[in-house]
């Protein structure tokens, strides 16, 4: 059942399908899980929230009505689940990310302990730069930025408009880029290329 499309198994779960919601389960429990981690930034709490969203997705399935992809209503439910959990226990973030999927332009090459220092220092300010943002500032950029998301599935999966993502990407940025100034990681000149260049 596994091996069935996409469509079929979400049609058959529908239907109350169990084992083919569960083969949905299967297909989509990593980056589920990956984007709770993203957005949580410790492993209990993403795995909550990821329990959460495929529960939702569960209950609400009968409603669910194909407007969207199965996978951006998903991201929806995950996203929401997260955003969620961390209103609940206000509690401090650390996003758990590494430098290939921030698209750092690292050269690929063997690194110097000096560099491969520097490497972890900026890893620890970008961090901090993302847990210092806002929840839907956040929100946007993991999705955009990690997620490889276009602005209509964002919009689709956090079910606010196109305009109202670009601007939230466009500010997150903007922000990130003028923290990591402030931390000596990126002059200012080099953040708004990076941010025009990244808008496009």
């Amino acid at each position: 059942m596994k091996d069935l499309p996409e469509q079929e198994l979400v049609r058959a779960a529908r239907g109350g399908d169990a084992d083919a919601f569960e083969a949905l389960v299967r297909r989509y429990e990593k980056p589920v899980y990956a984007l709770a981690l993203r957005m949580c930034g410790n492993p209990a709490d993403a795995q909550e929230a990821a329990q959460e969203a495929f529960l939702s997705a569960w209950q609400s399935l009968p409603f669910f009505r194909g407007e969207a992809s199965f996978s951006t209503w998903l991201y929806r439910l995950a996203s929401n689940a997260s955003i969620d959990l961390l209103r609940r226990e206000k509690r401090q973030r650390a996003v758990s990310l590494d430098d290939e999927e921030l698209r750092l332009d690292l050269p690929d090459t063997r690194l110097t302990p000096h560099e491969e220092a520097e490497r972890a220092e900026l890893r620890e300010t970008i961090q901090a730069g993302l847990n210092a943002l806002p929840d839907d500032y956040r929100a946007v950029l993991i999705l955009r930025e990690l997620h490889q998301l276009s602005y209509q599935e964002i919009s689709d999966t956090l079910d606010v408009d196109v305009g109202t993502v670009k601007s939230r990407i466009s500010r997150g940025r903007k922000r990130l880029c003028e923290f990591l100034a402030k931390a000596g990681n990126l002059s200012p000149a080099a953040s708004s290329k990076r941010a025009e260049k990244g808008g496009r």
